[in-house]
């Protein structure tokens, strides 16, 4: 099924499985993050209590979900009939390279994060966006 050109089944798979990358992503890495983020065992327990990161994953979903759909849009057009598994992968690395991993470098250099926090948050995104990729790109564009 498709609106303007968008396979929603696509676009809903990538969300889901970048998504849930993201927690095995994290999970395995949760140690180092807390410790280059600042955050503490304490200061996210009271989070949980006071709703903030539900709220997190929420928009943290719906971001993902407007990031396939925008990566989507773009994959089509760019392999004109030629897309697979791979060019989406490619398209993804693209966009990670020019959008997502110089953005994230930029702001932690400005608030002075080590470079350990930009390396595990920029490695989360380009997995992000190589799943994506593949997924889109699987089902065709």
């Amino acid at each position: 099924m498709t609106i303007a050109g968008v396979n929603i089944l696509a676009v809903l798979a990538a969300t889901i499985v970048s998504f849930m990358a993201g927690g095995v992503w994290y999970g395995a890495l949760s140690k180092a993050w807390m410790e280059a983020s600042g955050m503490s065992a304490e200061r996210i327990a009271a989070s949980h209590q006071g709703r903030r990161i539900p709220t997190a994953f929420l928009i943290a979903f719906f971001g993902q979900l407007v990031m396939a759909v925008v990566l989507s849009t773009l994959i089509g057009p760019i392999w004109a009939g030629r897309v697979t598994l791979w060019t989406g992968m490619a398209t993804g690395i693209v966009m990670w390279l020019g959008f997502v991993v110089t953005t994230l470098a930029t702001n932690h250099a400005f608030q002075e994060q080590p470079f350990k926090l930009t390396a595990i948050d920029g490695g989360h995104w380009l997995l992000v966006l190589l799943l994506q990729g593949a997924v889109i790109g699987a089902f065709g564009g």
